[in-house]
């Protein structure tokens, strides 16, 4: 019988993403990875220490048994296969279940998320990242800077997910950038009862939707939180798009336009997910951070017209400050 990953949540995940090789790092240069290469391969009975994402893993494989196997972590790096042997020592040293990894050496290795049919794909490289959300991906760059997940929770995967570009289409957030927060109250009390777009995490949402309902006798959990800077009214719309998508989620904040800061910290969140880069640079301080690339609020940070990457970047500013970015 052929082996197949079909009706698993597959997660792929760069090797900066799981383990810290930041001070390896430095040494990578795509157009000449020896220094890079022999820096690892002297380092190869060194076991890297847990990188930004490692505890989500974790947590993750905890759904497997002996008995059934309903989550899979691929590794999808861009080292060289010679550098991929200390990621799996690595990996062994850990006592991590992973045995599988694509190593690509310098280029982008997104396109083998379509014969993986991934759920999520977690990397430090923006442009990987970038390219993975444009083929339909769930896809976040990572921070290696962010502060380690909490321990409170072992028996718990916490996962926060900012709404609009994320859960949801950017729609909302283009109407205010054009039209300003009138337009936007208006748009989103018109259209309450008309579930939103979904945007490029619906998909993740929805395979740890089933991995919760599947999972009843696993030893994990999985508890999910909305936190968005979106505020009454506008929170109607966003509740019924969940509750006409048949998801639900366990916490729901309504920040309109606070600090998320604070209230991530409280939630003590495994991963969280937010599109807007204000929002993720206060994140990083709390917990591990993932910056979903996507919406018209990044358009700015991949144009090449500078006149547009001002124009954008001061309407991601304006909704920071008010109550955008939803």
């Amino acid at each position: 019988m052929a082996i197949s990953l079909d009706g698993k949540l597959v997660v792929a995940i760069s090797s900066r993403a799981l383990f810290d090789f930041e001070e390896e790092n430095r040494l990578f240069d795509p157009a000449d990875d020896r220094s890079y290469t022999a820096l690892q391969l002297k380092r190869l009975e060194t076991a890297a220490r847990p990188g930004v994402a490692f505890t989500l893993v974790k947590k993750l494989l905890a759904f497997n048994s002996e008995d059934c196997h309903r989550v899979e972590i691929v590794i999808l790096s861009r080292n060289d296969p010679v550098s991929g042997l200390r990621v799996f020592r690595s990996i062994r040293h850990s006592g991590l279940s992973i045995e599988r990894g694509v190593f690509t050496r310098g280029r982008s290795p997104y396109r083998y998320l379509a014969p993986l049919n991934a759920n999520l794909f977690l990397s430090a490289d923006e442009g990987d990242v970038r390219s993975a959300l444009g083929a339909g991906f769930p896809a976040a760059r990572v921070f290696p800077e962010s502060a380690k997940a909490a321990e409170s929770h072992p028996d718990e995967i916490r996962i926060a997910f900012d709404g609009d570009a994320v859960l949801f289409s950017d729609e909302a957030e283009r109407v205010f950038q054009k039209d300003g927060l009138d337009a936007f109250q208006n748009h989103e009390m018109e259209r309450a009862s008309h579930p939103l777009p979904p945007g490029p995490f619906k998909p993740l949402l929805e395979a740890l939707h089933r991995l919760q309902s599947a999972g009843s006798e696993a030893p994990m959990r999985i508890r999910t939180a909305l936190v968005t800077a979106r505020s009454a009214p506008a929170h109607e719309r966003a509740i019924r798009t969940l509750m006409g998508w048949n998801i639900g989620v366990d916490e729901a904040m309504f920040l309109g336009g606070l600090d998320k800061g604070g209230f991530l910290k409280e939630f003590e969140p495994d991963f969280f997910l937010d599109d807007h880069p204000r929002h993720c640079d206060a994140a990083v301080t709390v917990g591990p951070t993932g910056h979903v690339v996507a919406g018209v609020l990044n358009e700015s940070l991949g144009s090449t017209d500078p006149a547009q990457r001002i124009r954008l970047s001061a309407g991601a500013e304006a909704l920071g400050r008010g109550p955008g970015n939803f």
